[in-house]
């Protein structure tokens, strides 16, 4: 079987921000950093918590105008993992998919090469080249006790 989990990647954001030609800020810098840094992928909410810790100034509007601004440059890639949420991750350099434990909500990133080629046979089989996908499971642990 060829699956892999997918390690979060550490991506610069100050240096996302710097080569699309975006002001960076302090306030920006700081929310830079942190999602830099983030092994998870954060919602807005736990974006301000930890930004406020570095910079107590830091108001969750300013969180919520970074995110837009990040999302929109391409900085940003932004999941709605169904509960009512959006979590972010910086935009991906290579393809990877979700799986989502119900329960605690801990995403995991996994690439699987036969998932991926079968996919791409169901586009042509339906009459069409795939250029992108997303996809996301949802699931709770098989050690769960009923």
């Amino acid at each position: 079987m060829s699956h892999t989990l997918h390690q979060p990647r550490r991506i610069d954001i100050e240096t996302l921000c710097a080569d699309k030609g975006l002001r960076i800020t302090e306030q920006r810098r700081v929310i830079a950093r942190v999602l830099s840094e983030a092994e998870d992928h954060p919602d807005v909410e736990a974006l301000h918590e930890r930004a406020s810790a570095i910079d107590p100034g830091i108001s969750i509007a300013t969180v919520y105008r970074t995110v837009r601004l990040f999302e929109d440059a391409g900085i940003l890639s932004r999941h709605d993992f169904g509960n009512g949420r959006s979590r972010y991750e910086a935009a991906p350099e290579a393809h990877h998919d979700h799986l989502i434990d119900v329960e605690s909500g801990r995403v995991m990133e996994f690439v699987d090469d036969e998932l991926e080629e079968l996919q791409r046979r169901i586009a042509e089989r339906l009459g069409f080249r795939l250029v992108d996908h997303r996809m996301e499971l949802y699931g709770v642990p098989l050690d769960r006790k009923d």
